[in-house]
């Protein structure tokens, strides 16, 4: 029975170096260093939501009405894998005020998540 891989090492939590791989089918075998993709990092729930958030192409609208969860709450869904990853979120300008005020305008958001997402800033 296959496990999921870990990450981590259980003993100190440090990061975990794959070292080696074997075929299942004839037995070869590969020893070396190998890296994690980044989103073998990921929770299963990070992983989860990435899945949602792709099957439904990235509309936000349409993963808020999967997971039944509001438009903030993905935001910050995002904003947390963003940051798993290890990618720094965009500094919020007057730039990211436009795209709020153009999503209320297309009814995309409400007012009160607009005004969520502007105090935010």
């Amino acid at each position: 029975m296959a496990h999921k891989v870990i990450t981590d090492c259980p003993v100190c939590s440090k990061k975990l170096k794959i070292t080696k791989l074997q075929c299942s089918h004839c037995h070869t075998t590969i020893e070396n260093e190998f890296e994690f993709s980044k989103l073998a990092t990921l929770s299963q729930d990070q992983l989860h939501f990435v899945e949602v958030f792709l099957t439904c192409r990235g509309n936000i609208k349409d993963v808020e009405k999967e997971l039944g969860i509001s438009y903030p709450t993905v935001r910050g869904k995002l904003a947390d894998i963003i940051s798993s990853l290890g990618y720094e979120e965009k500094k919020k300008n007057e730039m990211n005020e436009k795209k709020i005020v153009t999503m209320l305008e297309n009814g995309e958001i409400t007012p009160e998540e607009a005004i969520k997402l502007l105090k935010d800033e």
